[in-house]
């Protein structure tokens, strides 16, 4: 009895110590950047790009170290984030899927039962449009009271004439550009895009984020702020000319193994292409962290700072010529591990990094924790919320697909394993010319081969962690999937991933064929 008494007590205090540990907080900001790599911030220890914003929010609040996207594509990140289930839990795979709204309860519907007032700013990738037509009362807005998008901006340009710009600059332009010019469409020549700072889209985007704020700050508000930057083409406007050198750029190197997965468009690049893509992404980086500064200015301007949640993530990552490649899509470090970094007030924790192991399904719950409301029972993730008070552990396995490319991996702090069916060359105008590669195991070991260059999935020695893995993967992708249970028990393990990491996405044909296809379930 008298040690019952003693666990009960101890629990108590940790519970009542999380509780009086968390700032009361009625309302939160999420700033998505779009293709942020983590390496390129500051607050991650970079010392030649400038984003001064982002490292003061991480100064105020908690940066992990340890966050995984659960996919390395937009469309599938950023819904799975919306309503915290995995990509093929929310149905939404492919990068032109729309995004179903029966099945899926996003946290803006959720905290619309609450009072909150909720906006989504910018960019959304939805999808919807392929079945606008379908609609019988409009497009779905899931859960967010107000959207401001590009037709608002558009809108903003007609009725506020732009200033000039200087002359004597070259601006990026798309016009006459073909598919296989690859490095100019991608901005290697380092050019701002021909409008001033002051009617940029990523300005616009923030100013109407602060005025959200402005006209609903004596009521709870959920405001989701996502950035289209740095995603290529590197957007950034005439004042951030000449911000960046290609010429001080470092290329990384790769190593043989990358060999086989490089697409075409980037196997003849030249290293001064190469170079300039990597410093109009810098640009275009530090643009984006000179308007996540308007928001954080903004709270503070408002007296909103110290009872405001503010979370900084980016909805995946982007390789920069590490495994000699520019994009996500892949499951390299670079490709899926993220920045996130969360503030509850300036003064907690401040400045505490943490190593816990996160996946975006993750967000959602945690946010729902820290502001005390009850969690969504649709969602699959887990509230972190011990990491982000206490520097608690979090998870022990990190899981993230790709089902454009029949991909997925599970991790752990040690070992990473990925897995693709090879059952074509990889996808969405990213091709190999190589073709299919067949079935792959890859296994590597994080702490003594942190570049990932080297598969150890062959060595006798690491047969019983790869199992090990692969069964990992199996059983998150069994208590996970809404087709789980009707896996063949008769495959092997192989077999069954084979099985799982087929998309069954309902909706638009992933090379964006205007028609929708399989509108109905089968």
């Amino acid at each position: 009895m008298k040690h019952l008494i003693s666990l009960l007590t101890l629990l108590m205090v940790t519970l009542v110590g999380y509780s009086q540990e968390i700032p009361a907080l009625k309302n939160v900001v999420v700033i998505l950047a779009d293709d942020h790599a983590l390496k390129v911030t500051g607050a991650y220890g970079n010392q030649q790009i400038s984003t001064p914003n982002i490292d003061r929010l991480s100064r105020d609040g908690v940066t992990f170290t340890r966050a995984y996207c659960n996919a390395p594509i937009c469309s599938a990140s950023r819904q799975s984030l919306l309503t915290a289930k995995y990509p093929h839990a929310t149905g939404v795979n492919l990068l032109f899927t729309p995004f179903p709204d029966e099945g899926n309860i996003t946290v803006a519907e959720h905290l619309q039962q609450f009072g909150y007032q909720t906006a989504v700013i910018g960019k959304t990738h939805w999808n919807n449009w392929v079945w606008s037509s379908l609609y019988q009362d409009g497009m779905p807005n899931h859960g967010f009271d107000q959207i401001i998008d590009r037709n608002q901006y558009r809108e903003f340009l007609q009725k506020n004439p732009a200033p000039a710009i200087p002359e004597q600059l070259d601006y990026y332009s798309r016009e006459n550009l073909t598919l296989d010019q690859m490095a100019e469409r991608m901005n290697y020549r380092v050019l701002p895009h021909a409008v001033a700072d002051s009617h940029s889209s990523g300005t616009f985007f923030a100013n109407q984020a602060v005025q959200f704020m402005r006209e609903n700050q004596e009521n709870p508000f959920f405001l989701w702020l996502a950035f289209f930057e740095p995603h290529q083409p590197y957007y950034f406007p005439a004042e951030y000319a000449g911000k960046y050198q290609p010429e001080k750029i470092m290329l990384p190197q790769g190593s043989p193994e990358d060999d086989r997965w490089v697409p075409e468009i980037y196997q003849n690049m030249t290293e001064e292409e190469k170079k300039g893509i990597i410093a109009a992404y810098y640009t275009s980086t530090e643009y984006m962290d000179k308007n996540l500064g308007i928001v954080l200015d903004g709270l503070e301007q408002l007296g909103l700072a110290e009872s405001t949640l503010v979370m900084y993530i980016s909805d995946n990552g982007y390789l920069l010529y590490e495994h000699k490649r520019f994009e996500k899509h892949t499951m390299w470090e670079e490709s899926i591990r993220q920045p996130l970094i969360v503030r509850l007030g300036s003064s907690f924790r401040s400045g505490a990094k943490e190593e816990a192991l996160i996946e975006y399904v993750d967000v959602v719950p945690t946010i729902l924790d820290i502001i005390k409301i009850e969690p969504m029972q649709s969602a699959q993730g887990q509230s972190f919320g011990q990491s982000l008070v206490k520097g608690a552990e979090h998870r022990s396995l990190a899981f993230s697909e790709y089902l454009h490319d029949n991909l997925a991996m599970v991790c752990n702090k040690k070992w990473k394993y990925v897995f693709t069916t090879g059952s074509r060359d990889l996808g969405i105008g990213y091709q190999t010319g190589l073709g299919p590669s067949g079935m792959v195991h890859r296994l590597y070991d994080l702490e003594n081969d942190p570049m990932e260059q080297r598969s150890v999935a062959h060595l006798a020695e690491n047969q019983q962690v790869l199992l090990s893995m692969q069964q990992a993967m199996l059983e998150r992708f069994m208590q996970t999937h809404p087709d789980g249970h009707s896996c063949p028990q008769e495959l092997s393990l192989e077999g069954k991933l084979v099985w799982f990491c087929e998309p069954r996405d309902v909706g638009a044909d992933p090379q964006l064929t205007p028609v929708p296809i399989r509108v109905f379930n089968e």
